[in-house]
């Protein structure tokens, strides 16, 4: 007479199918969970869930969990709601949520339309909010259940020239972190992660206005180098590190730590030292055409330096492993 088969626990990761969204999913399969991602681009989606379910197994074999990819777009209410339902019905109750999708966008204020502050805040803000609250009803039920939302160093120290991103990143600390509070003694948790700079390849996606050259010569070395990002696996291991565990924060990077640290004993020089760093950052052009964004790679080639070329060596290589490089928009950050 055979065992019966004891069922996976199931997490979900919005946001997936590239990235850091797609280094999350390989860690929970890795360590056994059947994993639901998505983002808005089912064929992109389905390469990053076989990505990330080829290399969970390469690491735990057997034990590995599935990666199961589905389309829907975070910023969308009734579709999040449908893509947890449809979930729950094909894998069982969500035990792990973790939203990671983003969208990057790099350049001047005054560059920045309503549309640039309507995705960024989609995506980065509505999205936790549809993700998290989609769930949330059945983890209380159960009285189990982990969250965690991806914010940034961004979220908490307002950098030049990602305004919008910045925006939305702030509102989903404060969601997450207040969130956390309500949920004490319910055996649900809610974990803010606050990374710095991560070298996933992102910068490939992002979209750049004003001086695009000049913005991405500055941006994607930043995003590359070591000194400066971190080692995206090792970001992505201890972030579900942090969530498994219930932990309230969890906080990247020393640039990271020490700018929360500087910020909250001196805000308002924080602020300064940020004003003098917009001043040297590039001015935005007197060109109509400058709110227009272009991708990194474009900007990349607009710019056609060597210098900053071999400088995103270590970027290029991330966007090459985390599938982004394939059809798409949005990047995950």
């Amino acid at each position: 007479m055979s065992l019966p088969v004891t069922p996976r626990p199931v997490s979900l990761v919005a946001g997936g199918s590239r990235g850091l969204g797609l280094l999350v999913a390989q860690e929970l399969a890795q360590r056994g969970y059947d994993v639901a991602v998505c983002a808005r681009h089912l064929e992109e989606t389905r390469r990053g869930a076989e990505i990330a379910e080829s290399r969970a197994r390469e690491e735990a074999g057997a034990d590995a969990g599935r990666v199961h990819a589905y389309e829907c777009d975070v910023a969308d209410r009734e579709t999040v709601q449908a893509w947890v339902a449809q979930v729950e019905g094909d894998l069982g109750p969500v035990e792990v949520a973790i939203h990671v999708a983003g969208i990057i966008q790099v350049g001047p204020a005054e560059t920045m339309t309503f549309h640039h502050f309507d995705q960024a805040l989609g995506t980065m803000l509505v999205g936790p909010l549809n993700t998290l609250w989609s769930v949330l009803p059945g983890m209380r039920e159960r009285g189990h259940g982990r969250l965690g939302v991806v914010s940034s160093i961004g979220g908490v120290v307002a950098p030049p020239h990602l305004l919008p991103y910045s925006t939305a990143k702030f509102g989903a600390t404060g969601l997450t972190q207040g969130l956390a509070s309500e949920l004490a003694g319910t055996g649900v948790t809610a974990t803010t992660i606050v990374p710095g700079l991560m070298r996933t390849g992102s910068h490939e996606n992002a979209q750049f206005t004003g001086d695009r050259a000049a913005e991405y010569a500055w941006f994607a070395p930043a995003a590359s180098l070591p000194l400066l990002s971190m080692d995206a696996e090792r970001a992505a291991r201890r972030m579900v590190d942090g969530v498994l565990a219930g932990r309230p924060m969890v906080v990247l990077t020393p640039l990271a730590k020490i700018g929360m640290r500087v910020h909250g004993l001196m805000p308002a020089t924080t602020i300064r030292v940020m004003g003098l760093t917009s001043r040297l950052l590039p001015s935005a052009p007197a060109d109509r055409d400058a709110a227009r964004p272009v991708t990194g790679r474009t900007a990349a080639q607009q710019l056609g330096s060597d210098v900053v070329s071999r400088l995103t060596t270590l970027g290029r290589r991330a966007a090459e492993r985390f599938n982004q490089r394939g059809p798409g928009s949005a990047p995950t950050a």
